[in-house]
């Protein structure tokens, strides 16, 4: 006979896995709350640097180039074709060499017909001249004449006055009249004489001025038929002339230019925010790539910025090495200030001045880096001042550490 046996409890199985569950909540927990294992980083590949007190100067630095201080743009005085090129770029000059040469049949032509008329002026002028003396000549005459018609009238009338018993009445009178007629005419020729020496000198002024003119237009095609022959007006040195025979050349258009390569000055750029503190006579230092570092002192500062940089110009005070010529590429230093007395460190390759950034500061004899904000003041080229955050002594890592942005700690492998 069989015999009915009782069910197994559960309640164990439930037990066992209710304490499953809850080790596993607990584990979960305890993970999510560990700190994600600090990284490694190679020492060999750090920049570092130690926080010092002391003095250093404040600079700024930028990139250009050498350029002339005088610079003498050739431009075509009247329009032309190029007939002859004589020099190329590179070649010295000096004030009288010709560059090139011009052709234009039509200034030719213009010069031509400004003498023309300058000629006929001068000879219509000496035509004038005579011919005003000669009428003046005349008046002078027609005066004296008429003034010994009068003194004979008024003789003759003296002698009937002595003797009026003698002559008649009709005689005196004719007499008489032609003496007040001759006055009168004498007062006229003396009049229109006067008149005429007026004019002469103002007819003669006008075509004195008339003359004048036509000779500076004379002159004036003379120099535009000169100017053809293109020349180079000052010692130097050719730097642009790109011209080809049979090439039409237009009034003010640039033909070349020419350079004294004896004096060069210095056009850095510098970033905008650091040119604020720029000031025309600070002392800068220019290194030409060919020598060593020459002295400057900033002479311009452009008003305006361009890209984000501003143009600097430094006239170099010191005899520039061998080699040096314009447009050759250079780099410059301007001294801002010297601070005295204060903490500072090399700058972070992410390091401006005025803001607060976090840094790694070595610790634990240099196995290890902690993030520490630091507030940074003035900076230099290459140097910056600590204001708040770090020590005098401390080790801080300058080199790009954005990788490790999400990190409060690396560990560093020796």
């Amino acid at each position: 006979m069989d015999i009915p046996r009782e069910p197994k409890s559960k309640r164990a199985r439930y037990i066992w896995i209710g304490l499953a569950v809850v080790v596993l909540a607990v584990i979960t927990i305890f993970l999510r709350n560990l700190e994600p294992a600090a990284p490694t980083v190679d020492a060999n590949i750090l920049w570092t640097d130690t926080v010092k007190r002391g003095s250093f100067l404040r600079q700024v630095r930028g990139n250009g180039h050498l350029v002339p201080e005088d610079i003498v743009y050739i431009s075509a005085v009247t329009s032309g074709r190029v007939q002859e090129v004589l020099v190329k770029a590179g070649a010295q000059t000096e004030p009288g060499t010709i560059l090139l040469r011009l052709e234009n049949p039509d200034v030719q032509l213009d010069y031509l017909d400004a003498q023309r008329q300058y000629t006929v002026a001068q000879s219509e002028l000496v035509q004038l001249r005579g011919q005003l003396e000669t009428q003046i000549l005349d008046q002078q005459a027609t005066v004296a004449r008429t003034r010994n018609e009068l003194r004979d009238a008024q003789r003759q009338l003296a002698a009937y006055r002595e003797v009026p018993e003698e002559v008649s009445q009709l005689d005196m009178q004719r007499t008489e009249d032609q003496v007040e007629e001759l006055t009168l005419r004498l007062e006229i020729e003396e009049k229109t004489l006067e008149f005429r020496q007026q004019s002469r000198d103002i007819e003669i002024q006008a075509q004195e001025s008339q003359v004048a003119r036509l000779k500076e237009l004379a002159e004036f095609q003379q120099n535009r038929l000169e100017s053809m022959n293109v020349k180079a007006g000052t010692r130097g040195v050719v730097r642009e002339l790109d011209l080809e025979v049979g090439q039409w050349v237009n009034p003010g258009q640039r033909l070349g230019v020419i350079i004294e390569p004896g004096k060069l000055m210095a056009q850095i750029r510098v970033n905008e925010t650091q040119a604020r503190d720029v000031v025309i006579g600070q002392k800068a230092e220019i290194d030409p790539r060919v020598g060593e570092m020459v002295e400057g002192q900033v002479t311009r500062i452009d008003p305006s910025a361009s890209g984000g940089q501003v143009t600097v110009d430094i006239e170099i005070l010191e005899t520039l090495p061998q080699g040096a010529r314009a447009d050759q590429s250079i780099d410059g230093v301007i001294t801002i200030e010297s601070l005295e007395d204060v903490m500072y460190v090399g700058r972070p390759t992410n390091g401006q001045a005025n803001q607060t950034i976090g840094l790694f500061k070595i610790v634990d004899g240099g196995t290890a880096a902690v993030r520490v904000s630091v507030e940074f003041g003035r900076s230099s080229v290459d140097k910056m001042e600590v204001e708040r955050g770090l020590e005098v002594g401390d080790q801080v890592i300058l080199s790009d550490m954005s990788r490790y942005d999400e990190f409060d700690r690396v560990r560093i492998r020796q």
